[in-house]
């Protein structure tokens, strides 16, 4: 091994307060060492400070940059479809389906959640068809969330709709 090689191990495994001494051994070859041996004339070498880099913690994207990001994300079309609006629902039992238009096609981790009257309702579902079931008759309001996890991707616009049923004495 080089003198160099071995002065460069000596400098990494040394602490940087440590003194480095230069001396010349028994064999006559130039040794190195962080205590001056005993009976041997040797020198203190010069060290240059050494250099260090404090980590950084990356800057924030600017606010701007997210909206960006959520606004790409975003689907172009994401409503509900098949929910009479201007007539009751007809549903005997409180059962019926909605389907979700959407443009693109939902994306990977993306899952439909459905929000009846402003409540998550159901599973989610990366299917676009729906089922409601044994809904109470009267006003209710629907929309339909695409989410990724717990975060919310995008809303549709909420529909209001009116179930009727017939109750059986």
């Amino acid at each position: 091994m080089g003198r160099g090689f071995l002065l460069m191990l000596l400098l990494i495994a040394l602490p940087a307060a440590a003194q480095i001494y230069k001396y010349t051994d028994a064999n006559g070859n130039t040794a190195y060492s962080n205590q001056p041996p005993d009976g041997v004339k040797a020198r203190p070498v010069e060290l240059p400070p050494l250099n260090s880099v404090a980590p950084s913690t990356p800057p924030a994207p600017p606010a701007e940059a997210n909206s960006r990001e959520q606004s790409r994300n975003a689907y172009e079309v994401l409503e509900l479809t098949g929910l009479p609006t201007t007539e009751a629902l007809r549903a005997n039992n409180g059962t019926f389906t909605v389907s979700v238009l959407i443009k693109p096609r939902l994306q990977g981790p993306h899952l439909f959640r459905l929000l009846l009257d402003e409540q998550p309702y159901g599973q989610p579902s990366n299917v676009p068809i729906l089922q409601l079931v044994n809904i109470d008759r009267g006003e209710h309001s629907l929309a339909v969330q695409v989410i990724n996890g717990e975060s919310v991707v995008q809303q549709s616009p909420s529909v209001t709709f009116t179930v009727q049923r017939v109750h059986k004495p």
